[in-house]
């Protein structure tokens, strides 16, 4: 992934440069040598914001739970191990 820098001048000239360059990756945008800015192509955008179900979602699915699953009786027992020094 490249990564552009772009003045806002060098934007406000060639914007298509800069759409060209955000195929290959973020394209930063400076206002007197700052970032300011950042072109991403919609793909990269979605790809960064989508997010996964949340965890209310999750837990309001009508799913079958096996209850032989988990063992709670196999998983009494120390949580933690002593630390062997040899």
């Amino acid at each position: 992934m490249a990564i552009t820098t772009l003045s806002s001048r060098e934007f406000n000239q060639d914007s298509g440069k800069a759409k060209k360059a955000a195929q290959t990756g973020p394209v930063f945008i400076t206002d007197r040598g700052r970032p300011a800015h950042v072109l991403l192509t919609i793909e990269d955008y979605r790809r960064i914001t989508s997010q996964g179900p949340s965890i209310v979602e999750m837990l309001a699915l009508d799913v079958e739970v096996d209850d032989d699953a988990f063992d709670a009786a196999a998983r009494v027992g120390p949580l933690t191990k002593p630390v062997e020094f040899d």
